[in-house]
């Protein structure tokens, strides 16, 4: 048997969870906690097998951070991330940080199941995931610091943050944003904002740090 953790706190979803891994006969349930930030002192004291990890949990408390610290602290131990929220950078970002899979929350409990299994057994599963907006036939897609940029300014970070953050200058933030407005066929940016995020392309809340590019070139224009 498989001793699994569950985080999550949405009830519901653990509850199905539960009773499709104790149905299937190779599961065991040992725990199941609304909050990642509680999930590293669990692990250090019963060592479950299995962690279906959520995104975004109780207290604003990041399930994605949580994965990269279990990940390293604990390799013996399988994590599974999964998210109800169609944001474009979890499952890379989930893979980063030394997940095993990544599944959506809209898919059968059956194929939860079956993620668990092929996981359990050594193999990984992630999703192939959109790099960046649909935007017009012929057009070039956004780069990552336009994918950055825009990240950002999805926060409600002003163009000096923005800047700021990303160690550009104002000026090439102006720029960057004229780019990927012309691009996506937008005229302002807090319209193409607005689309983003109510699209499911991008979670204001669970943005990644701006790390990519910035601090792996800090001289750059």
């Amino acid at each position: 048997m498989y001793k699994v953790l569950i985080v999550d706190d949405h009830e519901s979803m653990c509850d199905s969870l539960t009773h499709a891994l104790e149905n299937a006969g190779d599961f065991a349930v040992i725990g199941k906690l609304p909050s990642a930030a509680h999930a590293e002192l669990f692990c250090e004291k019963t060592k479950p097998d299995l962690i279906l990890m959520d995104v975004c949990t109780e207290g604003n408390a990041s399930g994605l951070d949580a994965t990269k610290t279990l990940c390293e602290k604990y390799p013996e131990i399988k994590v599974i991330v999964m998210s109800g929220f169609d944001e474009i950078t979890y499952a890379p970002r989930a893979k980063e940080n030394g997940a095993h899979a990544f599944v959506y929350k809209s898919k059968s409990l059956s194929f939860f199941i079956e993620i668990a299994r092929k996981v359990m057994w050594g193999e990984t599963f992630f999703p192939e995931a959109a790099t960046t907006i649909p935007i017009p036939v012929g057009e070039t897609p956004l780069t990552d610091r336009e994918m950055e940029v825009l990240r950002l300014m999805c926060r409600h970070l002003t163009r000096k943050e923005i800047a700021d953050e990303l160690f550009i200058s104002e000026n090439t933030v102006k720029t960057q944003t004229a780019i990927f407005l012309s691009k996506a066929g937008f005229a302002k940016a807090a319209a193409l904002a607005f689309y983003m995020i109510s699209n499911g392309w991008i979670n204001p809340k669970y943005c990644p740090p701006a790390i990519s590019i910035a601090h792996q070139n800090r001289i750059s224009p």
